[in-house]
């Protein structure tokens, strides 16, 4: 039996997670178990991939929105999709950051390693999302940006550290 007859086609999973910074790393490690539970058929480099992309996605809308959001797994038998839906009509922003700020490059990483993603708005809020094919993980010197990164971004994040003459990493797809 092939990986890709292991996965059920199509599946959906949704819950809902509370707005708190214990519930973004337990609402990821729940996104990978499901992953793996479903047998999709991607590398580890790939799931690895999504966990990083995942967790950007569900820290933003915890850190932006501080109210419950609501979290949607989905295997179509191509790709995965990751959705977050939040209360806050504002839509996400990606911008280019200096070296010295300490956020604000997380959409840029899930651009850098997803196959695509995006938002849409809804009744009460929006929704984030993003896909990852199997057959198109990131990879070479693209991948490599994107890792340093994401690098940047926990070094940054991490208290007491400074974040001076790191150097700025430029993805290309």
């Amino acid at each position: 039996m092939t990986p890709l007859n292991t996965a059920m086609v199509p599946v959906l999973c949704e819950w809902d997670i509370q707005a708190d910074v214990a519930a973004a790393p337990l609402a990821r490690r729940k996104v990978m178990q499901i992953i793996r539970s479903w047998g999709v058929p991607m590398s580890d480099d790939a799931l690895r991939d999504v966990e990083l992309c995942a967790d950007e996605v569900l820290a933003n809308a915890i850190e932006h929105v501080r109210v419950r959001c609501h979290v949607t797994v989905q295997w179509t038998g191509v790709r995965l999709r990751v959705e977050v839906a939040d209360r806050s009509p504002q839509p996400p922003v990606s911008n280019t950051v200096d070296n010295m700020a300490t956020g604000g490059r997380g959409l840029l990483l899930v651009g850098a390693l997803t196959h695509s993603w995006g938002w849409y708005p809804v009744e009460e809020g929006k929704v984030v999302w993003f896909e990852v094919a199997p057959d198109q993980v990131v990879t070479g010197d693209a991948r490599l940006a994107a890792l340093v990164l994401a690098a940047q971004v926990r070094a940054a994040q991490q208290p007491g550290r400074t974040c001076k003459n790191k150097p700025k990493a430029e993805v290309a797809r």
